[in-house]
């Protein structure tokens, strides 16, 4: 990949990486801006309102670390743990199940690319091979 090259840094990225970046800066903003929704739905939580900042930080942190090829494996990871707790609360706390459904998927998604961008994986090894040559 050339430096200057969007085109090619966007077909690196892979549209998943994309989709859950965007998804993630934006809801983790909206978390962090206090949107109405946002302070009832974690007051209702019970835990306190710095647990929807932590949240929407560890959000926006896990959108910035999936565009960054070095970090993408933790950035998803991240991802994918906020969602599996984000899971249990809208089941086991708001007593919510349909809400499980979109916060599975988007954990299935990160997860998806956490193996895909594991250390050790196919990607580095194709990486280290290119470097040889």
């Amino acid at each position: 990949m050339k430096l200057g090259s969007a085109y090619d840094w966007l077909v690196g990225a892979g549209s998943l990486s994309l989709l859950l970046a965007f998804v993630f800066a934006f809801v983790g903003a909206v978390k962090l801006m206090g949107a109405p929704g946002m302070v009832e739905e974690f007051t209702q939580i019970g835990i306190g309102q710095w647990f929807r900042y932590v949240t929407g930080i560890l959000e926006v942190g896990g959108a910035i670390g999936v565009l960054i090829p070095k970090s993408r494996f933790y950035g998803a990871l991240l991802i994918a743990i906020v969602m599996a707790g984000a899971t249990v609360t809208n089941v086991a706390i708001l007593q919510v199940p349909a809400l499980a459904v979109p916060t599975t998927a988007l954990m299935t998604m990160a997860l998806t690319l956490a193996w895909q961008w594991r250390p050790g994986g196919w990607r580095h090894a194709r990486a280290r091979y290119n470097r040889t040559l």
